[in-house]
C-alpha cells in the first residue's frame, strides 16, 4: 500500500474537485481512497509514503497520437533533404526513417519515447507505428518495452500501399495478430487499434481486406485529412471526400475508430463523424511544423465530435501541446476569448474517455476504484490557487518537465526525477548504438 502525500490534491473528480493538503492511497493497482494527508496516515500508518514534497498530486497525463517509430529522430538532418512541402517531409525524413528500423530499431525508438514520456508525466500512450523495414513482430516488440518499463499503451500499425504488396500484407497482419493478442489478454495495460496511414496511400481494396481482418475486434486509427493531398487524392481518384469514401467502404467508422488531424474537412464531413460517434485527435504542434494548417476543433466541439488531444511525436509533453492548441486556435479563428474550454476538456476529459472504450479502469481521475496512475508537478504557487483555477496554472505555470514522480498501475516509476529499478544509462548507451546504425544508413557515413 502506497500513500502519496504532502501536496495540493488535483483530482478531476467533480465529487471531491480539490484537497490543500491531500492524499492519495493506493492498494495494489487502484486508487483506494482519497482524503486529507493526516487522516489517510491515520488510517493507514504501515504504508509507504511518497512525499510530493508540496507540489501538486494530479491524474497521469495521456497522449492519445504519438509515433515510437520517430524516436531516433533527434538531432538528424538528412544530407540533401530540404522538405518544401508536406509531402517531401514524408518522403525525405520519416518513411525514410522507417524503410530503414529494423527490430532492434523499432525497440530502441520505443524506449526513449517511453521514458521522456514517463518524465513528462505522460501514463498511457496511443501509438501509431511503422518499421517497413521490418513488420512482423514490430508491434509485440513495442508491447515488451512498455512492459518492461510500465508504461500503460495502446498501439496498432500502420497500414501503407507505400511499399508494394507484401509490405501492404505484412502490416494488415501485424495488426491483426496483435489485435487478437491483445483481445485475449484483456489487459489494461496494453490495448490495440487497427491502423492505417492516410486514405491517399491506402487502396479501397487495401481498406476491404483491414475491416475484414479486424471483423469488427476493435476501433480503427487512421490518419484523415492531414495535408490537402488526402484530400485531393479522394476527390481525383475516388469521385469523393475522404470522410465519404471511409463511409462508403464501411466498418471503419465508429465510436471506437480515432481519425487523426483531420485539418482539411467539409461541414457535411464533421457532420458525418458526428453521426457515427466517431473521434478525433489534434496534434497542434506538428500541425504547424509541417505546415499544414490547422484543424477545425472549433467547429467539431460545436457539431458534438468527440475531439482528443495528442503530439504526433513532435513532444511527449501534453502541457505544451495543450498550450499550443490554445494558441494556434485562437490565432486561426483571430479571437482571444476561444478555445480555452476545449482545449482543457480534449486534455483531461476526452483523452481519458477515449481511452475508457479500451480499459475496465478509469483513467484521468483520482477517485477510489479509478486506475492508480498518478504524477507529481513541483510546482509552487505565487497566486491563488485552487480546482476553480488549475487549468491557468498548468498552462502558464507548469511545463511537462515540472513532473518529478510518476506512478503508473500503483507501481512507481519515476521519483524524484528518477528511473526506480530501471538502467537509464545503460538504455540510453544501447540506444545510442542504435541510433547509430539508422543514421549510418540514412546519411551514408559513420557516427
Amino acid at each position: 500500500m502506497l500513500i502519496v502525500g504532502n501536496g495540493k490534491l488535483i483530482t478531476r473528480d467533480p465529487a471531491n474537485p480539490y484537497l490543500v493538503d491531500g492524499a492519495v492511497v493506493i492498494e495494489g493497482e487502484l486508487i483506494k481512497e482519497v482524503g486529507t494527508l493526516a487522516d489517510m496516515k491515520a488510517k493507514y500508518p504501515n504504508a509507504e509514503f511518497v512525499d510530493a514534497q508540496g507540489g501538486v498530486i494530479m491524474p497521469g497525463l495521456i497522449n492519445a497520437h504519438t509515433h515510437i517509430y520517430s524516436g531516433l529522430a533527434r538531432g538528424l538532418s538528412i544530407a540533401g533533404k530540404n522538405s518544401r512541402n508536406f509531402i517531401e517531409v514524408l518522403e525525405d525524413t520519416w518513411w525514410n526513417i522507417d524503410r530503414h528500423l529494423t527490430m532492434d530499431g523499432t525497440k530502441a525508438c520505443a524506449y526513449p519515447t517511453v521514458l521522456d514520456s514517463i518524465r513528462n508525466g505522460v501514463t498511457t500512450i496511443v501509438d501509431h507505428h511503422a518499421s517497413f523495414g521490418e513488420i512482423p513482430g514490430t508491434l509485440f516488440t513495442i508491447k515488451d518495452v512498455c512492459q518492461e518499463i510500465g508504461i500503460r499503451a495502446n498501439l496498432c500499425y500502420e497500414v501503407s500501399e507505400r511499399d508494394g504488396e507484401v509490405k501492404t500484407a505484412e502490416s494488415i497482419q501485424e495488426n491483426a495478430e496483435f489485435a487478437r493478442w491483445a483481445a485475449a489478454q484483456n489487459d489494461d495495460m496494453i490495448s490495440a487499434m487497427f491502423g492505417g496511414h492516410a486514405l491517399f496511400t491506402i487502396s479501397n481494396k487495401t481498406f476491404e481486406k483491414m475491416v475484414a481482418e479486424n471483423n469488427g475486434l476493435t476501433g480503427f486509427h487512421i490518419h484523415v485529412a492531414e495535408g490537402l493531398n488526402d484530400v485531393y487524392d479522394s476527390l481525383n481518384h475516388h469521385m469523393c471526400y475522404p470522410i465519404e469514401r471511409l463511409e462508403r467502404i464501411g466498418g471503419i467508422l465508429g465510436p471506437k475508430t480515432m481519425l487523426g488531424h483531420c485539418i482539411h474537412l467539409t461541414d457535411s464531413e464533421l457532420d458525418t463523424i458526428a453521426a457515427t460517434g466517431t473521434m478525433c485527435v489534434n496534434n497542434p504542434e506538428s500541425n504547424m511544423g509541417n505546415a499544414v494548417g490547422c484543424s477545425p476543433v472549433l467547429k467539431m466541439f460545436e457539431k458534438g465530435i468527440h475531439v482528443c488531444m495528442g503530439t504526433d511525436a513532435y513532444t511527449h509533453d501534453m502541457l505544451e501541446s495543450l498550450k499550443v492548441f490554445l494558441v494556434i486556435q485562437r490565432h486561426n479563428a483571430g479571437k482571444p476569448n476561444v478555445a480555452w474550454g476545449e482545449g482543457t476538456t480534449m486534455l483531461f476529459q476526452n483523452n481519458a474517455k477515449m481511452m475508457a472504450k479500451y480499459c475496465k479502469k478509469p483513467l484521468g481521475i483520482i477517485a477510489p476504484g479509478a486506475a492508480a496512475d498518478i504524477c507529481v508537478m513541483d510546482y509552487k504557487p505565487f497566486t491563488p490557487f485552487s480546482d476553480e483555477n488549475i487549468d491557468g496554472h498548468m498552462i502558464f505555470g507548469m511545463m511537462g518537465r515540472s513532473n518529478r514522480t510518476t506512478i503508473i498501475n500503483g507501481k512507481v516509476i519515476y521519483k524524484d526525477r528518477e528511473f526506480v529499478n530501471i538502467d537509464e544509462d545503460a538504455i540510453n548507451a544501447w540506444t545510442l548504438e542504435q541510433s547509430k546504425k539508422l543514421w549510418g544508413e540514412l546519411n551514408n557515413r559513420v557516427y
